[in-house]
């Protein structure tokens, strides 16, 4: 593999591609955003609700696991309304009942390319690729990489349908939305659903990250980004219901991919929100993702706990990012 040096507008400022996500390089081009399809009403797929009443719950954290470039705190009480949440992300099997209906063309094909973690890719594919980011060279810019075919040509994802769905950029996951009825959460409503309705903990589950030495989430072990033991039983996503739900009944919070929500990142987030429904919806280039991925560590990024944070740009795409929906009204739950 030749590395040559990916230039572009995130290494300019200072953001280049890490393990958490990549970003994509604003000299690729400019992709149209995908024209948004029309609403079916909510019919379009179905989903496992989780209606949420709401309510006061602690955002944030003022400890020191956090990252305060990111802009994870300080923790305070924030106020919600009800609403409702689908239990699992977003799955292969769902998002290929919104190509086939709308022919929706994703921005990684758009792009013809995206990114795939070194080790996921076959070796055939690796050794063609020449440019490569040079402070994170374990995210190798696949060309034909997309969502039905997640390690490049030669991959699918037909055993793999009850995985999220990857390699979708946030603009993808809003025209899923409209297609859907549904729409992304706000990151106060991620954390609040997230936590299960345990304030102040690390993790959807509590303090402790293996509780009686079982693990219950989709993360790295081993060394990054060379030796993945895979103890958890996953070297890359894994279906969308494995592990146990947290205290609300949600499956992979924590890990297994970052999950796209609605609000624009800023790391003055705490301060510049209101304490009742807030949401940040500008000035920003990038939007928040939350959760961590299959590729999260202690060592090198621990945003896998509940109050952590990232961003990408609303074009970017890779194999650990996907997303997550709620429902247009906060009705009672409705299982599907």
């Amino acid at each position: 593999m030749t590395q040559g040096r990916e230039s572009g507008g995130a290494e300019e400022a200072g953001k280049s591609p890490t393990c958490c996500c990549a970003r994509r390089p604003e000299t690729a081009g400019e992709a149209p955003p995908p024209p948004p399809p029309a609403s079916t009403g909510g019919k379009g797929t179905a989903f496992r609700w989780i209606a949420l009443p709401g309510g006061r719950f602690l955002m944030g954290t003022s400890g020191a696991e956090g990252f305060a470039g990111d802009g994870e705190g300080p923790a305070r009480p924030v106020t919600l309304s009800p609403f409702r949440v689908s239990a699992y992300a977003v799955t292969n099997a769902q998002f290929a009942d919104f190509v086939r209906a709308t022919g929706h063309v994703t921005e990684a094909e758009r792009f013809n390319w995206s990114y795939v973690f070194h080790a996921l890719v076959p070796p055939e594919t690796a050794a063609r690729i020449e440019r490569v980011p040079v402070e994170a060279p374990w995210w190798l810019p696949v060309p034909f990489a997309y969502w039905a075919q997640p390690e490049g040509p030669g991959t699918t994802v037909l055993d793999r349908l009850d995985h999220p769905v990857v390699h979708v950029s946030w603009n993808d996951a809003v025209a899923f939305c409209a297609w859907s009825g549904t729409r992304l959460l706000t990151e106060a409503e991620w954390e609040y659903a997230a936590r299960g309705g345990l304030d102040g903990k690390l993790y959807p589950w509590g303090d402790e990250l293996t509780p009686g030495g079982r693990h219950r989430c989709n993360i790295w072990q081993g060394t990054f980004p060379d030796l993945n033991t895979a103890e958890d039983g996953y070297i890359g996503t894994a279906p969308v219901h494995a592990f146990e739900p947290n205290g609300y009944g949600l499956f992979n919070v924590a890990g297994n991919v970052w999950e796209w929500v609605r609000d624009v990142f800023s790391p003055e987030y705490h301060r510049v929100t209101g304490d009742r429904d807030p949401v940040h919806d500008g000035p920003g280039a990038s939007r928040s993702m939350r959760g961590g991925s299959y590729l999260c560590h202690s060592s090198y990024c621990n945003r896998y706990r509940v109050a952590a944070r990232n961003s990408n740009t609303p074009n970017s795409s890779s194999g650990n990012i996907g997303f997550r929906v709620a429902a247009l009204d906060a009705g009672a739950a409705q299982f599907a």
